[in-house]
C-alpha cells in the first residue's frame, strides 16, 4: 500500500498533519530519509518558523536536492512555511533562496492589519485546481503567518485570501501544490483539500 511521506527537516507541527491523514484512512510516515521520500506516492512539507531557519535545515539534511528530484515524479504539498519554501525565496530576516518551484518572493504582508495573521479567513479561486475539488468558493481555512509568497506568475496562484491586502493563500506548478493556511487545522474543509491531495497519485 502507498503513502504520504511528512517531510521531517526539524521545523513542522508534524503530529497534526499526520493524525490528519490518518483520519481520512490514508497512510503515512513522518520522515528525514531521502529512501523514504523516494519511495512514498506523495509528500507532504510542512514548517512553522522563519524561513531561513527552516532553509538552513533544509539543506543541511540534502533533503532540498531530494525534493527537487521528486517534484518531476509524484504530487508535493507545502503547508504554511512549507508553502514559502517553494517559492524562489524569502526576504524574511534575511534574503534567502527558496527551491524556486514558484516563481515569486516571500515577504511580509503589506497590511495596516495586525500581524501575525492568525484566525479563519476565505478563499477565492483565480484558477482552478484539483486541490479545491468540492470545496467552495468563499469557505474558510485557518492562517497563522505574517509573510506570504509574491506571485511572480498570476497562473501559478490557485487561492487568495484578504487581509487588508490580498495575499496569495496557494500555489500550484504542475504536481507542486502549496497552502499558506493549514489544511490540517481547518475543519472539513481542510480535511477535503487533504482528501484531494492524496487522490492526486491514484
Amino acid at each position: 500500500m502507498g503513502y504520504t511521506a511528512i517531510v521531517d527537516y526539524g521545523v513542522g507541527n508534524l503530529m497534526s498533519v499526520e493524525n490528519a491523514l490518518r483520519y481520512l484512512g490514508l497512510s503515512s510516515v513522518i520522515t528525514g530519509d531521502a529512501g523514504e521520500l523516494e519511495r512514498s506516492d506523495s509528500i507532504i512539507l510542512p514548517g512553522v518558523g522563519a524561513f531561513p531557519d527552516a532553509w538552513d535545515r533544509l539543506t543541511a539534511s540534502g533533503l532540498d536536492k531530494v525534493l527537487r528530484q521528486q517534484a518531476e515524479q509524484k504530487p508535493i504539498l507545502g503547508i504554511c512555511l512549507g508553502m514559502q519554501l517553494l517559492f524562489e525565496g524569502s526576504d524574511e530576516v534575511r534574503p534567502c533562496p527558496g527551491l524556486g518551484f514558484v516563481k515569486g518572493r516571500v515577504q511580509r504582508i503589506p497590511t495596516s492589519e495586525k500581524l501575525p495573521h492568525i484566525g479563519w479567513n476565505s478563499l477565492s479561486y483565480p484558477n482552478p485546481s484539483p486541490l479545491f475539488a468540492g470545496v467552495e468558493e468563499g469557505s474558510y481555512v485557518y492562517f497563522v503567518h505574517s509573510f506570504a509568497g509574491n506571485a511572480g506568475d498570476e497562473g501559478q496562484v490557485i487561492a487568495r485570501t484578504d487581509y487588508g491586502t490580498s495575499v496569495v493563500a496557494a500555489v500550484q506548478r504542475g504536481s507542486v501544490f502549496g497552502t499558506q493556511f493549514h489544511p490540517e487545522k481547518s475543519g472539513e474543509t481542510g480535511l477535503q483539500i487533504l482528501r484531494n491531495f492524496g487522490g492526486l497519485n491514484k
